[in-house]
C-alpha cells in the first residue's frame, strides 16, 4: 500500500488537508498525519482541530512514497521554519520521490530546494518563489516528482491526480466518480 505523509503546523487550510486526506484515503492510500512537535492536536487557519498519527520527529523518510503539504499561511510558515520538514523534504527528492503541496505551501518547497520549474500556488505566493515557472492555467502542475496547486477550490482535484500518480487510472476514475467530480478533468 502507498504511504504519504501529511505534516501539519497550526494554522492550516483546513479544507485542502481535509480534502486530500480523505481522497487519498478513498483511493486506497495510507495517509500519516504528522504534526510539528509531539503527537496531538493542531488547529487549522479557521479553528478547527485535527489529531495528529505521529510527530514530525518520528517520520522514517524510506517508508514513505510521498509528502503533501497544505497551505495556510501560518502553517506554511511553520512547515517552511521546521528543521525535520526541510530535511524530509530534500531526502524525498533526492531519492526522486513524490512531493506534493497546494496554496502558499510551494513557498516550503522552494524554501527546501526542491521545487521544480513550473509550478502553480495560491495567487500573490509566486512573488515569494518566483515568476519565472509559475502558471495559473491549469489547477494541478505537475513537473517531474513535484505536484502543485492553486488553493481551497482545487483541494479534491489535487488529490485525485495524487491518487492517479499512486494508484493508476482506473483507482482515479472511481473515486473520481463517487465523488462527482466530473470537473476535475
Amino acid at each position: 500500500m502507498n504511504r504519504v505523509l501529511v505534516p501539519l503546523a497550526d494554522g492550516f487550510e483546513e479544507i485542502e488537508a481535509i480534502n486530500i486526506i480523505d481522497v487519498l484515503r478513498r483511493g486506497g492510500i495510507e495517509v500519516l498525519v504528522a504534526s510539528l512537535g509531539e503527537k496531538g492536536s493542531v488547529r487549522g487557519a479557521h479553528n478547527v482541530t485535527v489529531l495528529s498519527d505521529m510527530s514530525i520527529n518520528d517520520v522514517v523518510v524510506e517508508n514513505l512514497d510521498m509528502i503533501v503539504l497544505p497551505g495556510g499561511w501560518d502553517g506554511t510558515v511553520a512547515l517552511r521554519d521546521d528543521a525535520n520538514v526541510q530535511r524530509i523534504l530534500k531526502e524525498m527528492d533526492k531519492k526522486g520521490k513524490s512531493i506534493g503541496a497546494i496554496c502558499a505551501a510551494p513557498l516550503v518547497l522552494e524554501s527546501a530546494g526542491v521545487l521544480k520549474h513550473n509550478y502553480t500556488c495560491y495567487p500573490t505566493i509566486e512573488k515569494q518563489i518566483r515568476e519565472d515557472g509559475f502558471s495559473d492555467k491549469n489547477m494541478v502542475v505537475e513537473d517531474a516528482n513535484v505536484l502543485t496547486s492553486r488553493g481551497p477550490a482545487t483541494a479534491i482535484c489535487f488529490g485525485l491526480q495524487i491518487v492517479k500518480k499512486l494508484q493508476g487510472e482506473k483507482k482515479y476514475s472511481e473515486v473520481k466518480s463517487a465523488l462527482l467530480a466530473e470537473y476535475c478533468d
